[in-house]
């Protein structure tokens, strides 16, 4: 079994699944290499998913997030 390195990661939750599908699209259309993941257990959120990036991009997510209207329930730095 491979397990991969548990490093810090910056995760944003949100309020809707909605919010969420939309920071997936318009990260990927600004070339974030980010993913959708299920919310970690360390958090609550609205909804079940989160989008999970490096932490160097959080001022850049943020800028994202402002820029698109879709508000984050919060961003967390976890270790996963």
């Amino acid at each position: 079994m491979i397990r991969r390195e548990r490093k810090p990661r910056l995760v944003i939750a949100f309020h809707t699944t909605a919010d969420a599908l939309h920071l997936e699209q318009a990260a990927k259309v600004a070339g974030f290499p980010g993913r959708l993941i299920p919310v970690p257990r360390e958090i609550t959120a609205g909804c079940g998913l989160a989008w999970r990036d490096e932490p160097e991009n959080e001022k850049s997510l943020r800028d994202l997030l402002a820029q698109t209207g879709i508000e984050a329930q919060g961003l967390h730095i976890l270790t996963l």
